[in-house]
């Protein structure tokens, strides 16, 4: 058996040691749903009358009460691409488990907005919260104690993470996340990137612009850029939570059906009256929530995750944090370069070997633990690479070699050292930087800094002209407090073309980039935030004023305001701009007041539940 490498190790066993109290009252919150009854066995004849009552065929089995009734949480709609293949999913579902002799209901369905089409609207002042919304959502659905499993159908950014923190509070309950592919590649995202550009610099009109979108954005399916989208797949996969190879094939397609079906198959086989019993809760370990970092670092991934991530993992009672991201990212090479760090899409990736040679490379020189609970099988069975022989599905083992070394890369001869991702901190607070996609020499940027208060007013300056200089872009009350944290991946080609007429420029917000954040250095996520919470404090970030020398470096791991500290004492904080109304930002005015760090997660929801816990 290979050797736990040792950062992985320490960092794993700190984790463990962290969370020790959280984690242990968390199991015997879930062992004793199991043990009190939230099942239908302890329903009353009213209460389960109600919940088989439209059930057709199924009505006799699941009255019976003797087989595995799955509930299904679905994320359809069919506006957004990516989750418009699950439309038919509960009508194959319930086949499938009557295959296996069990029957499946579904039991709710959670909103699934999309960052694509609110990305720089008003609307995606509401995705970070739609996370929590979701997460709540699913709680209402399992909370009718009808199902002795789950089948999750999400993919998206929040729809993920929302789904899984939802369902780890029925943590006692088998659970599978059931994704739905990527669509086939379109456009290259190189030729969209240029047209971006292009339209930013005045070049291009926006029929030219709408022509270049629609051409890479074109059918049913997962954008197939490396976003948050397709690195929430991703860690489904190093942490078991997947049937083995099921993140990155295409939907519509057989073996895309197949998968669903050996899905639903699996679920009943590790329900609680079976000896290989595998309750959600006890598979999502502090083991696991490694594996999906070293994963994100390995390839590249969102750094949204730096949020998503430490929320999962405080619905399971295991605190992270940044500094853990820090050390794993120093211990592990970065295999994968997918768009926006690379040419090619997820559609290439999984040709080039994907995740089944990502998961072999790293179980080999043990960088990810091998020893988890999974759905699936083994950490090693997600090595594997689905296909369907004679109609039925096997898995082979990953190309000995990559099938594309400018997309995929063993241990042995990484793009680079390191996973790229970085926890900076100074005198403005702690922030997250990617470096994957920038250039080493863009590390470090020491210059003046532009203060804004507004994404827009950003893009209103660079067109003015009064950004082609060495800057830090400084983009304020941008957090979870202020607005809702929204993504700010409108000013990337903006920043791009700064950055190509040769200035050395760098955004420092304590907002989010998107997941397809690339070669411009982003220092996101600043925390505190500048916004004052609860007690009256706001983040140093509100007492930068333009023309202050900011340093930001990667390579030390700092993010600092060279300003003389006297002078800085004397300073009051900038008054942050009126709450923003509309688009339904009001409704959310609990979540914002509320809301803790970055760092943290970012959610009122669990900073409230841990206070009862």
């Amino acid at each position: 058996m290979t050797t736990l490498h040792p950062a992985i190790a320490r960092v794993t066993d700190r984790i463990i040691e962290r969370s020790r109290k959280r984690r242990a009252a968390y199991l015997e919150l879930i062992d004793g749903q199991r043990a009190a009854g939230t099942n239908r066995g302890m329903l009353s004849c009213g209460n389960l009358a109600h919940g088989f009552a439209a059930s057709g065929e199924d009505k006799p089995a699941i009255r019976s009460g003797t087989e595995m009734n799955i509930g299904i949480v679905t994320a359809y709609n069919d506006m957004l691409s990516a989750h418009q293949p699950y439309g038919r999913y509960p009508e194959q579902i319930k086949i499938f488990a009557r295959e296996a002799g069990a029957t499946a209901q579904v039991a709710g369905g959670v909103p699934a907005m999309c960052d694509g089409v609110t990305q720089g609207q008003a609307g995606m002042d509401l995705s970070l919260f739609s996370r929590d919304t979701i997460a709540q959502g699913t709680a209402i659905a399992l909370s009718h104690a009808m199902f002795e499993g789950a089948l999750l159908l999400g993919i998206c950014d929040k729809i993920v993470p929302g789904l899984l923190i939802g369902a780890l509070r029925f943590g006692h309950l088998p659970t599978i996340l059931v994704p739905a592919g990527p669509m086939p590649s379109g456009l290259a995202n190189k030729e969209k990137q240029r047209v971006r550009q292009l339209y930013a610099e005045g070049k291009a009109t926006r029929d030219d612009l709408l022509e270049a979108e629609s051409r890479a954005y074109h059918g049913a399916g997962t954008c197939t850029f490396y976003g948050t989208a397709n690195s929430n797949q991703m860690m489904m996969e190093l942490m078991g939570l997947h049937i083995p190879g099921a993140a990155f094939v295409n939907p519509g397609t057989k073996l895309r059906q197949a998968l669903t079906r050996a899905a639903t198959h699996r679920l009943t086989q590790i329900g609680w009256d079976g000896d290989d019993y595998r309750p959600l809760g006890r598979c999502v370990d502090e083991k696991a929530i490694v594996n999906a970092a070293v994963g994100l670092l390995a390839t590249g991934g969102s750094t949204n995750h730096a949020i998503h991530l430490p929320a999962i993992a405080r619905a399971a009672g295991i605190v992270i944090d940044w500094q853990d991201f820090d050390e794993l990212s120093r211990a592990v090479p970065l295999l994968a370069r997918v768009y926006p760090n690379g040419a090619g899409d997820v559609n290439h990736f999984h040709a080039a070997g994907g995740i089944g040679f990502v998961v072999r490379e790293l179980l080999d020189a043990g960088l990810i633990h091998g020893d988890l609970l999974t759905v699936g099988g083994d950490m090693a069975d997600y090595s594997g690479e689905p296909l369907l022989v004679d109609d039925e599905l096997h898995w082979e083992s990953p190309p000995a070699e990559t099938r594309d070394d400018a997309m995929l890369r063993p241990v042995a001869a990484p793009f680079s050292p390191d996973g790229g991702m970085r926890l900076l901190s100074g005198n403005l607070g702690r922030a997250i930087i990617k470096t994957s996609a920038v250039e080493e020499d863009r590390w470090t940027v020491e210059a003046p800094a532009r203060i804004f208060d507004d994404q827009n007013q950003v893009i209103a300056a660079f067109k003015a002209g009064q950004l082609d200089r060495d800057c830090v872009v400084v983009v304020r009350f941008q957090g979870p407090r202020a607005n809702g944290m929204p993504e700010l991946h409108k000013l990337t080609p903006s920043l791009g073309v700064l950055q190509d007429k040769g200035y050395r420029v760098a955004l420092l917000t304590d907002g989010r980039m998107s997941g397809a954040s690339g070669k411009v250095p982003a220092v996101i996520h600043l925390s505190p935030e500048a916004l004052p919470g609860i007690d009256g404090v706001g983040g140093p970030l509100a007492y930068l004023r333009d023309g202050d020398m900011v340093r930001v470096c990667a390579r030390r791991g700092e993010v600092v305001a060279l300003v003389d500290e006297g002078e800085w004492a004397a300073r009051a904080p900038a008054a942050p701009p009126p709450p923003a109304l509309g688009v339904g930002r009001e409704l959310f005015a609990l979540f914002r007041h509320h809301a803790d760090e970055a760092e943290k997660g970012g959610s009122a929801m669990l900073a409230a539940m841990e206070t009862i816990l």
